[in-house]
């Protein structure tokens, strides 16, 4: 027989090998495609759903090629972290988060704040485009941007709003601490609305639903908690 044609023919155990992988992405395929609609229900229109599944599908194959069912009885438990992460560092890249509009999301989120607490409501584009001299344009895209921001880790958000490298100033644990005390002085229902968005990943309308509060309301509580954390971290916030 010829050497080369036998070299050619295909390893019966890596065939197998192949196919079980393919099985498992097949197999939890929805998965991503749940935990892509999840987070698009958080993200301003400008993101496509088909991205994010797109992005998550990449890293699963990825993972099931690395995947050791003796070591992990679970390919899924094995994995979703990581395929949300690769869904954030996607949302990471569409770099929307320039140093000018960093310092125009911070003006748009204290006139809201301000308007909050005067009306009960956030203002629309319209109104904040008025008061900050602004395009209207360029409102909607910082308020698209800090959406973006808002999915991510509390951290992840300080540093990027405030420029500044959070690391730097403090050890991840020690950031823990601060937000865990800074919500102790939290009422019981704004304690409930952080956990049900950070860690149970709520949208704010399903939150609005459960604890019949607005979405307004909500964001407001949002605000209030990242702008505590900076004022104890000694970030400046203008």
């Amino acid at each position: 027989m010829n050497p080369t044609l036998k070299k050619q023919q295909p390893n019966p155990y890596s065939q197998n090998l192949k196919k079980e992988q393919d099985e498992l992405v097949l197999q939890y395929l929805p998965a991503v495609r749940a935990m892509a609609y999840r987070l698009r229900e958080r993200l301003p229109a400008s993101v496509d759903v088909n991205d994010l599944i797109s992005i998550g599908t990449e890293e699963m194959i990825k993972l099931s090629r690395r995947y050791d069912k003796d070591q992990n009885d679970s390919f899924w438990g094995y994995g979703k972290k990581r395929v949300y992460g690769s869904m954030l560092d996607f949302l990471r890249s569409l770099d929307t988060m320039s140093r000018a509009n960093r310092r125009l999301i911070k003006m748009v989120d204290h006139e809201i704040t301000a308007y909050l607490g005067e009306h009960g409501n956030e203002p629309d584009d319209a109104y904040l485009a008025k008061i900050l001299n602004e395009d209207i344009e360029k409102i909607a895209e910082a308020r698209n941007s800090s959406m973006i921001v808002s999915v991510m880790s509390l951290n992840e958000q300080v540093t990027i709003l405030s420029g500044e490298d959070t690391a730097q100033k403090v050890e991840k644990d020690e950031l823990l601490e601060i937000v865990q005390s800074i919500l102790s002085t939290f009422g019981e229902r704004e304690q409930m609305i952080i956990q049900l968005y950070y860690f149970e990943e709520l949208n704010l309308k399903e939150i609005s639903e459960i604890l019949e509060i607005s979405e307004s309301r909500i964001s407001q509580i949002h605000k209030k908690l990242l702008a505590k954390i900076k004022e104890q971290l000694g970030i400046n916030n203008g």
